[in-house]
């Protein structure tokens, strides 16, 4: 073993020490009441997925808050809007159904961890109930909770991810119609044309 890397479960906990009480202590098989709570005020979700051989991908959710249903103490449901239809959290799951979710509510530091087994709906149903706008999600995502717990304020707090005077100014960072272009080696004209079609899905095709 390479003496700067851990490559192993032991290197790991022998570098990093043992995990006090509190932090084993915390965790759940099931959503409580604080959960739940802090489900329904979040705004936001970020899924990681990996594939049959350990691809991983992560990728975020957003929608208005409660957008994510809590059906049960043991499940949860998670529309899927329209997007670029690349699906990997859908192909992953086809392959692995295990799934992490990392919920975060604004103006909060602390943040909610769930990880479980996820399913692809179709459930009409289901679907139904969380249309926006008369238009249905294109699937819904359970997840069974296997694991679930509050992860402390440190990182949000070392970020200061919430604080108003820390967002980065417009035009600081190229748009994402720029970004494509070059990446795909595009003209000028390409980016403009670029931004037009992602500013247009933006104001048209949110659902």
């Amino acid at each position: 073993m390479n003496a700067r890397e851990l490559t192993d479960r032991a290197s790991v906990r022998e570098h990093f020490g043992t995990p006090n009480e509190m932090a084993l202590a915390k965790e759940l098989t099931r959503l409580d009441k604080h959960c739940r709570a802090f489900i329904a005020l979040s705004p936001f979700v970020v899924l990681a997925s990996s594939d049959a051989q350990g691809r991983c991908d992560c990728t975020p959710r957003g929608d208005a808050p409660g957008f994510v249903t809590v059906l049960s103490d043991l499940t949860l449901a998670i529309p899927d809007r329209t997007g670029n239809k690349r699906v990997d959290t859908m192909l992953n799951l086809t392959e692995n159904p295990r799934l992490g979710a990392l919920f975060l509510v604004p103006g909060v530091n602390e943040t909610l961890r769930v990880n479980g087994r996820a399913r692809i709906s179709l459930d009409p149903v289901l679907m139904a109930g969380m249309a926006v706008n008369g238009k249905l999600p294109n699937a819904v995502t359970l997840i069974d909770v296997e694991e679930v717990y509050f992860q402390c304020a440190k990182a949000l707090i070392r970020s200061d991810l919430w604080n108003p005077e820390k967002r980065v100014p417009k035009g600081t960072f190229p748009s994402l119609g720029r970004v494509l272009a070059d990446q795909i080696k595009g003209k000028g004209d390409e980016a403009e044309r670029l931004e037009n079609a992602i500013e247009e899905r933006y104001r048209n095709g949110l659902y």
